[in-house]
């Protein structure tokens, strides 16, 4: 644990007040008691420093940590391991003690940019815990490297069959949607424009598009037509 204090006692000497209050303010299901505010280019600077160390090993195999910004220094660390075996034994220990949306959308480890033939596999047994955040964090891996050029029609549906009444799953598929539809319009538009999604997301992935610069003006006019008036319109 002495290890642990050191890197908890760095963390401490890093806070800013007024950040901390404004990053509390944006994150309702953590304890404001936990936050200590520093900003994302001194945590990852001092992952730097960190990585590879024995305190920083010591560090990532003590759970659960106290403090908001340990979870983000730990998903910095897990970013900087070389091999995707590594970085997915990072997150299986990690991923189930996330309680926010911050520090879920934060980690998005390098290795996986190259779309290891195993990652499809680990995304969709992420979708399939009941876990808010480990499947958050399987759509937004999902929505990061499936949306381009590793594309293929089957990832919508994956994105489409999470259906939950917790705001952060909705609107995170709603996100995905909003992306698809400004990448892959055609494919996306079918789960639009037949109404597969909850009412609510469906809107919510409209509206996302329609603020989103990449999404061209005549999509925007034909999205528009597509939303529920009500939420009692799918009835």
């Amino acid at each position: 644990m002495e290890n642990t204090s050191i890197i908890t006692e760095k963390l401490l000497a890093l806070g800013e007040p007024s950040y901390r209050d404004f990053s509390a303010s944006l994150m309702p299901t953590v304890d404001p008691a936990t936050v200590i505010g520093i900003r994302m280019l001194a945590l990852r600077k001092l992952a730097s420093e960190l990585y590879g160390t024995p305190e920083a090993e010591l560090f990532c195999r003590t759970l659960p940590h106290v403090y908001f910004e340990e979870y983000n220094l730990h998903g910095c660390l897990i970013e900087k391991r070389r091999s995707y075996e590594a970085v997915i034994e990072g997150l299986e220990a990690l991923l189930p003690y996330i309680d926010n949306w911050a520090t879920c959308d934060m980690i998005s480890p390098p290795v996986f940019k190259r779309r290891p033939p195993a990652l499809i596999d680990q995304i969709c047994i992420w979708l399939e815990t009941d876990r808010t955040y480990t499947i958050r964090f399987g759509l937004r891996t999902l929505m990061a490297h499936y949306l381009d050029d590793g594309f293929a029609p089957f990832v919508l549906e994956l994105a489409a069959s999470v259906r939950s009444e917790n705001y952060y799953l909705r609107m995170m598929v709603a996100w995905f949607f909003a992306t698809a539809l400004a990448k892959q319009y055609d494919a996306a538009l079918l789960y639009i424009a037949e109404k597969r999604l909850a009412p609510w997301t469906h809107n919510k992935a409209i509206q996302k598009a329609l603020e989103s610069r990449r999404v061209p003006d005549a999509h925007k006019a034909h999205l528009r037509t597509l939303r529920y008036r009500s939420i009692d319109d799918h009835v």
